[in-house]
Parts: C-alpha cells; structure tokens; sequence
C-alpha cells in the first residue's frame, strides 16, 4: 500500500507502449462499487476472491503492465500465476511513506482503524516474505522519483529480454 504501483505502472507502460491494467480498478469495474463496499458487504474474503479472479484473467493477457492490489500475494494461485506469467516487480517502501501517502486515502479499508501504523507492520511481517519469494526484481522506492524507479525497470527488463517495444 502505498509504494506507488498505480503511478509507476501508467508510466512504465507509457515508456514501454504496452496497455496497463490495475486489478483494484479491474474489480471496481466488474463490480460495479468500490474496494470498502466490496469489504463491508463481502468481507475481506469475498474481494480476495474477487482479486484471484481479476487476476488470473488480466495475467492471461499479451503484453501488459499490471498493478495488483498490496494483498495479491496473499493467495498462492496469485503468486503461481504472477509468477509464471510475467515479470514481478516488487516496490518495497518503508511504514513511514506508506503512512505518509495513505494518510487521506479512504478508499484503504484495511487502513480505517485507530492505528494504521500497526495495521502496516503486521501486513508488511506477513506479506514481505511472500513479496521477496515471488518477485523478480525488488525495488526501493522511498523518497524517489517514480520516473527513475521506472528507468531502473526498464533497465533490469532490457537485461532479461529483448523487449518488443520501447
């Protein structure tokens, strides 16, 4: 939450001419509400369903950026399919950016609580080591430019693969 995945991915797909795709977005569109709806009528395991969903579909596609939601990687098909279907990047940032840039988002229902400094620390204990297993590349982005996270992407993509486009 909060490390930039939506702003990165738009400007990483602009650079490399490829079609972005956000699953929170992808699911809001399905759905026909939003994320906090989702939770409050579904729970959170009515969304994560939803999200394994999106994203086994979305993850079928040619050729595309895709920015999950920070839980994806809660769910092993999540992992196995991001994994086997494409690059992973993970954008790692620390508690104290992650606060900074949520502070006024209330579309973060894991968030709406007393304290989402502990709310942050326990999903990071639990989901960092399922983020650094499934990744490909790992990526600070505190206190950076997104353009220059974007640049160092690239760079590490041009170094995999011939890219198609860019």
């Amino acid at each position: 939450m909060g490390a930039g995945k939506s702003t990165i991915g738009r400007l990483l797909s602009q650079e490399l001419g490829l079609e972005f795709h956000d699953s929170d977005r992808e699911i809001e569109t399905r759905s026909g509400t939003n994320i906090p709806w989702i939770f409050d009528v579904e729970g959170e395991e009515g969304f994560r369903q939803r999200e394994e969903t999106a994203i086994d579909e979305l993850t079928q596609l040619d050729d595309i950026i895709l920015a999950t939601g920070g839980g994806a990687v809660l769910r092993e098909a999540n992992r196995r399919n991001l994994q086997s279907r494409g690059t992973v990047v993970y954008l790692q940032t620390s508690i104290e950016q992650q606060l900074e840039r949520t502070a006024k988002d209330r579309n973060r229902p894991l968030l709406q609580t007393e304290n989402p400094r502990a709310v942050l620390e326990q999903l990071i204990e639990k989901r960092d080591p399922l983020y650094r297993d499934c990744c490909d590349l790992l990526i600070r982005t505190d206190r950076r430019h997104p353009r220059g996270v974007v640049n160092d992407i690239i760079r590490f993509l041009k170094r995999q693969q011939p890219l198609k486009k860019i």
